[in-house]
């Protein structure tokens, strides 16, 4: 058992295959996920597990090169837009309409579902490397 960090071990799995330039998506409640992604569904009621803490318990086990967001969430949500720039801060955060987020989302590994409800909160995160 680990001692630490993530325990869902399918996020572990995924987090583990990811190569350089891979992605995964981090997604409220409401965002479609495409139906030959797979799909980690971690939500349990309305908010829990929120999108900001699982973005920050996916960065801790993941090498984050860049990500991809909405360009309507730091304008329809700017509280969760805040919060996940501490976060984020570090690497480059590419802005696009939502539709073509939508789009993009067809090319992540997998989708990890939260039980986010407010607005926007999706990211799109590309793995990085370790050296």
């Amino acid at each position: 058992m680990k001692k630490s960090g993530i325990l869902n071990p399918n996020i572990i799995a995924i987090v583990a295959a990811l190569g350089h330039t891979d992605s995964i998506v981090i997604a409220d409640a409401g965002l479609p996920v495409p139906k030959d992604i797979p799909c980690i569904d971690i939500s349990l009621i309305r908010e829990i597990p929120s999108f900001l803490q699982t973005l920050q318990a996916v960065s801790g086990e993941l090498v984050i090169e860049s990500c991809i967001v909405a360009e309507e969430l730091p304008i329809k949500n700017p509280g969760v837009w805040m919060a996940a720039q501490s976060v984020i801060k570090e690497f480059h955060c590419e802005k696009i309409p939502h539709e073509v987020f939508k789009k993009k989302t067809q090319e992540a590994k997998a989708v990890i579902r939260t039980g986010e409800t407010s607005s926007y909160a999706n990211i799109i995160l590309i793995a990085g490397v370790n050296f």
